[in-house]
This record gives C-alpha cells, structure tokens and sequence, in this order.
C-alpha cells in the first residue's frame, strides 16, 4: 500500500459547478413602503378638487349657457347650446358687434339665504346644479357709452352713420327708436331677431333698457350643442 492511494480518485472531486453553489447570493434589499391607503379614502379628497377646479374654470374662464329664446336668431335658437368667455372681459374691450350674455340689468328683490345659504348656492351655482339669483340675458352690443344711436324705419344709425346688419332674421322690425346716447358705463344692447327681443329699445319692463357694463358675464363665441350648428359665434 503506498499514500497515494489514500488520495481521493479524480472522479471524485468536486466540480466547478458544485463549488459555485457552496456559496449563497446575498439577498436584495427591499425599499420600505407606507402601506398603500384605500381608495376610498383618497375619494372624498379628489371630489374636492375636482369641485374647486370646476368652480375656479366656471368663475373665471369659460362658462355654458344654455339659450331659452328665439331672440337672437337665426344666429342662436332656443335649444342651442354656448360656450362664453369670461376671462375675456379682463384682456380685451367690448366692441360693437359682440354678443354679450349678462345677468338681469333690472333685478327683482332677493330672498335672504344666510351666510351659508349664501355660499351654498354661489357653489351650486358653480356647478351648474342652482339657477342663478338673477336672470341671464344674451343680446349682441349695438352702441357703446357715448354714442348717439337712432332706429329709423327698422335701420340702425350710430354717431350718425348707418350699421350694416347682415345678422338680422327677416323680416324685422320697422319701426323708429330713439335717437337718444348712450349713458357712460352703459352698453345699448339688441337681439338679432328684432320681432322678437325685448332689448334696449325698451325701458323696463317691457325691454331691459341700458344695459350696466359691470352687468356683463362674458362674450359668447362659440356654439357646442346640437353638433349639427357647432360653429363660432360672429
């Protein structure tokens, strides 16, 4: 017997593959996490927003109208529904031309809601679910604070001059108005369809008589509903 035969036989010895699983891989970290909240606890917080930004758009941006009467046709009829510039008001002028929507120059009396009946309808109101204290009106501006307008003979003349009106439903009003000026701060206002608009052409409360410019919600410039009429107010 020699010492070599104490030695292990080749076949014997552990293989690459073997040894490389001698050693375990460390294991990764993992990043510590809040738990994750129920999604109903997060609803209530995203309603609110939602709520805030609706209100914010419908205040100070673009708000929906929806047309009640056949007063501006064959422009607006009863049904249509507009979208009005707000923001508007704020970055250009009123020129003659532009149809304006604004709330009642001659309101009636208003019931007492509270404080908190107060805000709960100014917030209803800005979204769309409470009417509005005061009625809304949509007539297009046919002279500004100091001009001088006349209607003679269903023609309009402003500081004199005659105002083409290609807008108007036919057959319209013939009658004569005026001539009269236009008080400072005050828009003289009138639907396209003569025959059927109780305007500026009226004092109350027949008509609505001057309308305050500090009345004026914002310029009408669109129509978005039924799709058949979409299409840009002018």
């Amino acid at each position: 017997m020699t010492d070599r035969a104490s030695e292990p036989p080749p076949d014997e010895a552990p293989t690459p593959v073997e040894a490389s699983t001698a050693t375990e891989a460390p294991v990764a970290e993992q990043p510590v996490t809040e738990p994750r909240r129920a999604a109903w606890h997060e609803l209530p917080v995203m309603l609110v927003i939602a709520l805030v930004i609706a209100v914010l758009i419908k205040s100070f941006l673009v708000q929906a109208f929806f047309i009640p009467s056949p007063s501006m046709e064959p422009l607006l009829q009863h049904g249509d529904r507009i979208l009005v510039c707000r923001v508007c008001l704020h970055v250009s002028d009123i020129h003659r031309g532009d149809v304006l929507v604004f709330s009642d120059p001659n309101p009636g009396p208003r019931s007492d809601r509270g404080l908190v009946g107060g805000f709960l309808h100014w917030l209803g109101e800005g979204v769309g679910v409470a009417q509005p204290q005061d009625e809304d009106f949509i007539k297009r501006v046919a002279a500004l604070p100091g001009q001088s307008w006349e209607i003679r003979k269903g023609v309009l003349y402003v500081d004199g001059a005659v105002v083409e009106e290609p807008y108007l439903k036919l057959p319209t009003d013939t009658a004569s108005y005026g001539p009269d000026t236009v008080p400072d701060g005050m828009l003289f206002m009138l639907g396209d369809n003569r025959l059927e608009s109780g305007d500026s052409r009226f004092p109350p409360p027949q008509g609505l008589g001057y309308v305050p410019i500090d009345k004026v919600i914002g310029k009408a410039f669109v129509k978005i509903w039924p799709l058949s009429r979409v299409g840009w107010i002018r």
